[in-house]
């Protein structure tokens, strides 16, 4: 798919992997709607890159909320064509910790804005999808893509929660890419390592330069922008499809 002139829905889309997806796609001529719930980060980007760019204020675990926004990207621009879906939470939590086994509620919480909320924004955007007319030769309609982690193969000490959530996202990319296969609409996932986005920016040096030693080659923490290159690649090759690709350096998580 020609990335030129298609519309794209990125969630999670006012910093890290969603930031630079959404400056990527931008830059090749793609209309983008950043989903977020941080409005000042949100506005903050559409501002910047101008033309093009919009931001709408989603939470992905709601049906409404999230339909709403749909709504108001097809008024304005009349079609959906690529919904990347980065939006996610990652805190650590043992099962069994100091104080006692980890609360239910923040287990369910991870697991329904990284896995739920994944889902509910890539069957709604799907539905819109499934309007438009083909726009490769081999008839696709739409892109879809997910972030797991490599958490969902290795997860470490205090991932119980992050992990499952991640490994459900592994898990339906398959069955998802076969349910819409039938009407033109590919769907794959991609498994980040150790990138440095904020939160990995936020450590201090030595704790970087330990987490980086420990990727196969090269021995540093992945960009943000090389996350977004392999979206560019996932959108543009139409033989892609019911895939989980690592972008990790090789890396092998240790249980901590």
């Amino acid at each position: 798919m020609d990335i030129n002139d298609k519309v794209a829905v990125i969630t999670g889309g006012a910093s890290g992997l969603g930031e630079a997806t959404t400056e990527r796609l931008h830059a090749m001529g793609a209309k983008v709607a950043i989903f977020d719930l941080n409005d000042e980060l949100g506005n903050a980007v559409a501002q910047r890159l101008g033309d093009g760019v919009s931001y709408y204020n989603v939470n992905v675990t709601d049906e409404e909320s999230v339909a709403a926004a749909l709504g108001s990207v097809m008024q304005a621009h009349g079609a959906i064509h690529i919904c990347c879906n980065y939006a996610g939470i990652g805190t650590p939590g043992r099962t069994l910790g100091r104080d006692g086994p980890l609360p239910l509620e923040y287990f369910k919480r991870v697991v329904d804005i990284n896995l739920i909320g994944t889902f509910n924004v890539l069957r709604l955007a799907a539905e819109q999808m499934a309007k438009n007319e083909p726009v490769t030769d081999d008839g696709c309609r739409g892109v879809i893509i997910n972030t797991a982690s490599v958490a969902a193969y290795e997860g470490q000490i205090g991932q119980a929660a992050y992990s499952a959530s991640k490994g459900g996202v592994v898990g339906m990319t398959l069955p998802i890419a076969r349910d819409l296969s039938s009407i033109g609409i590919r769907v794959n996932t991609i498994a980040p390592g150790l990138i440095a986005t904020p939160m990995l920016r936020g450590l201090p040096q030595a704790a970087q330069e330990s987490l980086a030693a420990t990727v196969l080659f090269p021995k540093r923490l992945g960009e943000a922008a090389e996350i977004a290159q392999v979206a560019q690649f996932i959108i543009e090759n139409d033989y892609v499809n019911g895939e989980v690709i690592r972008m990790d350096g090789g890396i092998r998580m240790q249980p901590k």
